[in-house]
Order: structure tokens, then sequence, then C-alpha cells
């Protein structure tokens, strides 16, 4: 680990803990506040479920802890394993931060630190089900926010829509704590403009954790309404199956949806530059969302998006700027909007590509996202980062 800032010298070191219901989410979206803390001697822990990232956050200089957490379980003995195991984690590392992200951290890590007296911060990277259902869990999980959320110094949320829901639905007791981040930044060096493919087929592949609520069966049908249309046209999907996640797509229904010619699964892959370098539309119809990173990353290389006019999809996408918004959970609009980028001209979608990359450069550089985290710090420990 590199040796500590001047301004760190004369005190221990900073122990921060990132806590998240997957290492790969931490891996994934938080590299740049990584690098940052342990370049400048603090003391990273991370606290999630084992999985193959572990080792890659190990290699960054992390020190990463197994936590149980049921994403897909609502059996309250299984959340209060969570929350007892964060108890007693906190007890031990006794870290001058925590920063939660996902439901059940922010919700059982929020209460675990303030038993454990644990200055946290709630990060609210989408609200996933619990604004999406109407279901009497997520009538639950809304109260138990409403409880946890009285208690971290800040809560940031990435979208504006979210902040709102949150005012608006009475969940925040001390609304003046809510900060809006503005989604966590994309590397703009890592993630470099590349120009889009010259040939004969066109590519449009949607990335991320397969999930009904990504939008991916909407996607299937509309790549089964168009591919007698436009024979040229190729529909891929890149992510994790059968995650732990109450709305996962198993592998037996991507493998049918491949037999039937369809779409092409791709797998998964640790890094993603190189699929959508080959692509010529990233796609995401998601039912909502924080403030997708893979949307910002596509934008940053060049890749005109196709996206459902929702929050946090809104906030990458300017309809007919970058790209293209369609109605949520209608295939019927989703495929009239691939056609659209279809039927565009090459020097058309190249513009488009151009001013995706302008609006990511200008309004998600990850830069000024880990200054954030850096000032926020500071005010709470007293330490210049």
């Amino acid at each position: 680990m590199s040796s500590l800032n001047p301004a760190l010298k004369s005190t221990p070191a900073l122990r921060i803990t990132l806590v998240c219901n997957t290492a790969w989410a931490i891996y994934t979206y938080r590299q740049g506040l990584i690098r940052m803390l342990v370049g400048r001697g603090v003391d990273v822990t991370v606290l999630a479920p084992r999985d193959r990232t572990f080792d890659l956050l190990i290699a960054m200089g992390c020190r990463c802890i197994e936590l149980p957490v049921a994403s897909k379980g609502t059996n309250p003995r299984d959340d209060l394993r969570t929350l007892l195991s964060l108890y007693r984690l906190y007890r031990s590392i006794r870290p001058h931060v925590v920063f939660h992200y996902t439901i059940k951290p922010n919700i059982y890590g929020s209460i675990a630190a303030k038993l454990a007296g644990v200055q946290s911060v709630a990060v609210t990277t989408g609200l996933g089900y619990v604004f999406i259902q109407q279901s009497r869990a997520a009538q639950v999980a809304k109260k138990l926010y409403r409880f946890a959320f009285r208690f971290p110094r800040e809560i940031w949320f990435l979208n504006r829509d979210d902040q709102t829901a949150f005012v608006e639905q009475n969940l925040l007791v001390h609304p003046e704590r809510a900060r809006l981040l503005h989604g966590e930044g994309v590397d703009l060096d890592q993630f470099a403009f590349t120009p889009l493919p010259e040939r004969a087929e066109f590519k449009f592949i949607l990335i991320g954790r397969l999930l009904w609520d990504k939008g991916v069966g909407e996607y299937v049908e509309a790549a089964r309404r168009l591919r007698e249309r436009y024979p040229q046209a190729r529909f891929q999907l890149l992510g994790p199956v059968g995650v732990d996640n109450p709305s996962a797509i198993t592998r037996a229904e991507v493998a049918a949806w491949e037999q039937e010619g369809v779409v092409e699964y791709l797998g998964e892959a640790h890094d993603v530059r190189p699929f959508v370098t080959e692509a010529d539309c990233v796609v995401l119809p998601s039912y909502r969302e924080g403030v997708p990173r893979t949307l910002m990353e596509a934008s940053a290389m060049g890749r005109p998006i196709v996206t459902t006019d929702v929050p946090g999809c809104r906030e990458v996408v300017t309809d007919g700027v970058n790209g293209w918004l369609c109605e949520v959970r209608n295939a019927e609009s989703l495929a009239a909007s691939l056609a659209r980028m279809l039927d565009m001209s090459s020097a058309e979608r190249r513009a488009m590509a151009e001013r995706g990359r302008q609006k990511v450069a200008a309004e998600f550089d990850e830069r000024v996202v880990v200054e954030t985290y850096q000032d926020l710090v500071q005010k709470m420990t007293g330490v210049l980062l």
C-alpha cells in the first residue's frame, strides 16, 4: 500500500469501509474511489458476499471480508443475521466512515453503524423493486428506509427523481441531509472515445445483470419483431445470469432465446470495453435506475443509446441528442426506437456518438465524484485526503 499523504502523517491511517450486496458492484463501479483512497494511505475494507472480484479488490489494496446478505429474500432472520454481522464487524474494524450501497446495506448497515457508534453515509444506487412494485415487501422496505435513514450523516441520491420520491413520500426524517450526487461518474481516460464500426451488420448490445427489471424481456420481444425487417441486425446480451435478485433471469431462459435464434448471449466480462467497441448501439430498457454506469460508459466511448424514459436512464440520454428514449415496459415502443436507430444514416449516428461523449465529459466525470467523497471524508474526520 502507498505511503501516507503528508496530511495524514501525524494521525493513524484512516479506516474506511465500503459495504454492498455484491463485491462485483464495488469493483465495477468504484475503482476510481478505491484508487484514490488506497493511494492516500487509507485502510479500505470491503464487506460483501464473496464472489470472483474479491481477488481483484485485494489486488487493488483492499481488505475483503465476506458478509451474509440475502438479496432475494425477505426472511427477517436472514436480515437480522446481516444486521448482527455488520454490528460485530464495525465494533471490530472501528472504521472512521462507512459508505453503504444498495438496499439491505443501506437499511441494516445504517442501523448497525449507529449501534456501533460509527459514522456512516448511505448511497442509494437505485431504488429497484421498492419503487417499481406495489407489494407488501416494498411497503415494509419503505418503512425500514424511513427508520434507518435517520442515522447516516448524509444520504446520497444518484438522480433527482429518487431524491424527490423519498422527500414526497416522507421517507427522510432529516431531509436536509439528502444530497444529489448525479451518478457515480465514469473514468473518461479508461473509457476512451472509439469510432463506430463500418460494416454491413449492425450490433445492438444490452449490458448488465440479466434481470426482468432491466427490460431484458422487452429487448428479446423487440428483437423478434425486427429481425425479419432488418436481417443485418444482431441482438446481444452481456452480463451474469441467475444472480441473487428477485428479478433474476435463469440460464435456461437465456438458452431458450439462443435456440430460437433471437439473441446471442456473450457471457459476462470484467472489462466491457471490447464489447462496446464492437457494438453499434447500447440498449438498456430498464424499469428504473440510479444512474446506469453502462450507459455512461457507452456514451463516453461514443456509442448511441436506446433506453427508457425513466429515472436514472433519462439522466444520461437526451432524446434525439445522444440516443433515443422509449416507453417503459413496452416492447413495441422499444422496437420502434431500435428501428429508428437502424434507419439513421452513418453520419447521423456518428454525430449522435460525438454528442454523447461531450455530454458525459461535461456531466459525469468520475473525478468530480471522487472529489465529493474526499470533501465529505474530510468534513467527517477532520483529515485532509
